[in-house]
Parts: C-alpha cells; structure tokens; sequence
C-alpha cells in the first residue's frame, strides 16, 4: 500500500492512526495536527452531504442523517475535486442499508436530490421558441423535434416521489397518494422546479431526447400507456421550459 494511500484512508476513518513518519515543524510528530485536518475533511464532506440530499435529511431527520452520513464518508471517498459530484452513489447506499428497508422510496428521493443539483449546475441553453411553435399547422407541429433542455431532469419512480417531496417541503401539503409518479425537473430561470409528470410523458420525453419528431414519440408512447395523454404533457412541458432550441445546446 502506498503512503498516499495510506494518509488517504486514515483521513477517512479516525480508528485508524497517524501514517507512519508523518512529520511536522520542526520535525515533530504530526499526530495532533494530523487529526485536525482528519476532523475537517471529515464534517467537510458531511457537510456536503448535508447541502446535496435536504429531502432526504428531512424524511430521517438531522440526527439521524448526520449519524449515517459518517458511514458513507469512510465508504465513498470523493473520487473527484468537484464536491458538486460528490454523492453520486448515494442512492445505492442507501439501498444497502437493511435499517432503513421500511423506507424504500428513500433512494428515490436521493435520486430526486441529485437531479436537482445535476439541473441547477447544467448548461445554459437558448429558451425554446414557444410563439413560434404554437402558431405551427398541427401536421408541421407533429413532425417537430423538441430538444431537451440540459436543465431538464426526468424521474420514474415506483412511490409516490412528487407527493413526497410536496408533503416535506410545502407547507399544509396533503399527505401523498399511493401511487407511482414521474417527475420532471426544470430550470426555467435560475432555480430547478420539480414538476408531476402525467402518465407516459416520462416515456414521450425519452424518444424526444433521442431525436424522435413529436408523433413519433406520440405513437410509440401509446404502445406502453394506451392512456398517454400529449395536450396534457405538453401544458406541462411547454410551460416549464423542458425544451430548448438546437442553437442554444
């Protein structure tokens, strides 16, 4: 094992102690010194955990998230210096974790977290041209191809993941329903939005993003959801800014 190795693992897990020959002024011991900087890497990337996964912290509590983030630090070392990136597996940890198997959505709400970071730090991209596309004869409409913004986010889920978000975060929310929701995340200006998705449109955005034209998309769409809905996917996403103009990608 190598020194650096070494010095990074033990940053990571205080049971472990001062790498050998590890010196500081003077050369004195660097133990005292060595567990400060522990400490501080250690509440620094709890403290990244803490800012990137606020839905998931309120559904366990402070307490609670904070006594497991220390898990997941020692077992997921930052593989990049961009902190924005860290916890990018998090979700599958929390999968991992037989005490928290009677809160199965809770990865997904993970996911939701991490899809609202990955919006929020996207790429700008010129606005869709909205005015135009609604003055289009509807044949010219079908045939169009809508790109994806990079801001947009799209979610599927088993649970019921937009009402879970709502009931923590909206004051008086209802409590959510039990059925399965997709979820859209859009950064019309400059906060993501989180947004219910009717059913199929999940799968409508899907073959838009791989160049599908809107009937395309519409037909195959209807193959899997029979019930898919396009006037009321496209309220939704026409509203939200999910769609961008090929010069602004």
């Amino acid at each position: 094992m190598s020194d650096q190795t070494t010095f990074r693992q033990g940053l990571l897990d205080p049971s472990r102690a001062t790498p050998d020959g590890l010196k500081g002024p003077a050369n004195a011991p660097a133990g005292k010194r060595y567990d400060v900087y522990r400490n501080n890497v250690t509440h620094s990337l709890i403290a990244a955990l803490q800012t990137a996964f606020p839905l998931v912290r309120k559904i366990l509590g402070g307490q609670s998230f904070d006594s497991l983030a220390p898990i997941y630090v020692r077992a997921h070392p930052p593989k990049s210096p961009v902190m924005m990136q860290y916890g990018i597996d998090f979700p599958a940890f929390l999968e991992t974790l037989p005490q928290l198997s009677k809160l199965g959505y809770l990865p997904d709400c993970a996911r939701f977290d991490l899809a609202l970071r990955g919006s929020y730090h996207a790429a700008d991209a010129a606005p869709f041209d909205l005015a135009a596309f609604q003055t289009l004869p509807p044949d010219e409409m079908m045939a169009q191809r809508l790109p994806v913004a990079p801001a947009t986010r799209i979610l599927r889920s088993h649970w019921p993941l937009y009402d879970i978000w709502r009931f923590n975060t909206v004051a008086d929310a209802p409590k959510p329903r039990p059925v399965a929701q997709d979820v859209m995340i859009t950064r019309p200006q400059f906060d993501p939005e989180p947004h219910l998705l009717p059913p199929g449109a999940a799968d409508w955005l899907d073959r838009l993003a791989q160049g599908d034209s809107v009937q395309a998309a519409h037909d195959a769409t209807l193959t899997t959801t029979p019930e898919f809905d396009l006037a009321a996917t496209l309220v939704v996403t026409l509203g939200k800014s999910a769609f961008c103009t090929d010069e602004g990608r």
